[in-house]
């Protein structure tokens, strides 16, 4: 596959609107808005911007976290929600260091360091907080992305007892015996959050359905060409589902995925047998193992993250401003649904015969991505329909545009088409050819083409090679590789040297 074409399908995703809304709803957003409005010069918190310890009940009560609170989780969920109010902007914690004479600012005596008991810190709603109710769409889903940022590196933050068992007598962290890289656990969760964009992205930009932790754990561990996993192998996939399951935990609160949890209770019968990737398992016993998948909103957020590393992510709708020639050349390896449907909003800002005819001229070119526009140009124009007629029938005289004209035409149902000159049959033959193995490579269907054309044509190669098309040796020689008839191949063999050959005009 040549190195310009997509990677990534392209993503499906609702309007800005929606997706704002799905931001807004997100249960740690909505909490972490909830205290911002509720905090003020009289709410307390400690030197690193922490909501005090006295104050957590009284938070997570006014979040409704009552049956989080008798379970012992109200208070982190509160702490979670604050945190990300204050890191985002929603609230602001400002310290003023007073000395002798008063707040900082005025003449420092410079006698000594200030001491951390003369500050006095003030909490008051940030300017954030004003997006939250007055702010466009995108201001929203942008002040979402920075929320996210928070929320991935709390994910990838060392375990809360591997950090406890880290602090030394001195009460510093030794950050040496955590074995924690944050590059690392940051790449990897990336890496994961990257294959389920990929896992959960199908044809026409949308979601199948949730993807068992094991599959997703495995497909960052276990090598595509090993056989069967090695018990190293399976440790490390157990290994990662359970971190995996802690962090996706964290991530579905600000609504980038919908998550089910790894059954404990299965976790610590199969901890001295972790699941096989590579077995089939029904469905009941793969659920208890967790389920993931991105929401709309995670594939905004995933995508956003993947453009802003410099990936190349396209979604549908990204080209309905572009010109003619950039849609042709853009949906030229879009799988069928997702062309059809970017082809359909492009068209949607155009009058019909105008977008018939832009179409028709972004259609022309002897590149070598000439003959696939061509073939996405014919199928934008059964989207137009008759309204296509008038500016088709312009065409029919042209060397490049004339067979694709008559066979649409005649599609249409349209009368008094003129027959081609069997110079233009045979041109017309090699470009659909050469769209084709530009689209597809080599699949049966393009195999029963070439098949189906010969046929039809005795003595076609004799008059192939012939034919003026950049393309005309190398459909020659794939024709000779698709068809099975070995006299036949060797047939195309023979015609395409003889293009080769050819003095070109």
């Amino acid at each position: 596959m040549p190195g310009d074409r997509l990677v990534l399908p392209p993503v499906r995703l609702p309007s800005d609107a929606e997706l704002a809304r799905d931001a807004l709803a997100a249960p740690l957003l909505a909490r972490a808005v909830r205290l911002a409005r509720w905090a003020g010069p009289g709410t307390r918190v400690d030197a690193g911007g922490e909501l005090v310890d006295e104050l957590l009940p009284a938070a997570a009560e006014l979040l409704g976290l009552d049956d989080e609170l008798a379970e012992g989780d109200g208070e982190a969920y509160a702490s979670e929600a604050w945190r990300v109010a204050v890191d985002t902007g929603l609230i602001a914690v400002e310290e003023t260091v007073m000395d002798a004479a008063g707040p900082a600012g005025e003449p420092d005596t410079g006698d000594a360091a200030a001491d951390p008991r003369d500050a006095e810190v003030s909490v008051t709603a940030g300017e954030q907080l004003a997006v939250i109710t007055s702010g466009a769409p995108q201001d929203i889903l942008s002040f979402w992305l920075d929320a996210l940022d928070v929320v991935f590196a709390d994910a990838t933050a060392p375990v809360l007892d591997d950090l406890a068992a880290a602090i030394g007598d001195d009460g510093e962290i030794d950050l040496e015996s955590l074995d924690w890289d944050p590059e690392l656990e940051a790449e990897f969760l990336e890496g994961v959050l990257g294959n389920l964009y990929l896992l959960s992205v199908a044809d026409g930009g949308v979601a199948e359905g949730p993807v068992p932790l094991p599959v997703l754990a495995a497909s960052m561990i276990v090598p595509d060409d090993m056989g069967e996993p090695t018990d190293d192998v399976l440790e490390q996939v157990s290994e990662a589902m359970m971190r995996l399951d802690d962090q996706f935990r964290l991530l579905e609160p600000i609504g980038l995925v919908s998550y089910v949890p790894v059954d404990e209770a299965l976790m610590a019968e199969d901890a001295q047998e972790p699941p096989d990737p590579s077995l089939p398992v029904d469905e009941e016993d793969v659920s208890r193992y967790g389920m993931v998948q991105l929401t709309p909103l995670g594939l905004y957020g995933i995508r956003a993250r993947m453009l802003e590393a410099g990936v190349d992510a396209p979604a549908v709708g990204d080209l309905a401003d572009k010109d003619a020639h950039a849609l042709l050349d853009g949906v030229a390896h879009f799988p069928e649904l997702s062309a059809r449907a970017e082809t359909e909003q492009w068209l949607d800002r155009r009058a019909p015969a105008d977008a018939a005819r832009e179409l028709l001229a972004a259609a022309r070119g002897t590149d070598t991505g000439a003959p696939l526009r061509r073939l996405h140009c014919q199928q934008a124009l059964s989207l137009v329909g008759a309204e296509a007629e008038t500016a088709v029938r312009e065409v029919l005289a042209d060397t490049e545009l004339g067979g694709l004209a008559r066979v649409w035409l005649a599609e249409l149902g349209s009368g008094d088409v003129p027959p081609p000159p069997e110079s233009m049959i045979f041109w017309l033959a090699v470009d659909t050819i050469a769209a084709q193995l530009d689209a597809d490579g080599e699949p049966d269907e393009l195999q029963e083409l070439v098949e189906g054309l010969v046929g039809q044509h005795s003595g076609f190669f004799a008059e192939a090679w012939r034919v003026d098309h950049p393309a005309t040796a190398d459909v020659l020689e794939a024709m000779g590789r698709l068809h099975r008839d070995r006299t036949v191949s060797k047939e195309a063999r023979k015609a395409a040297f003889k293009a080769r050959s050819r003095p070109r005009s």
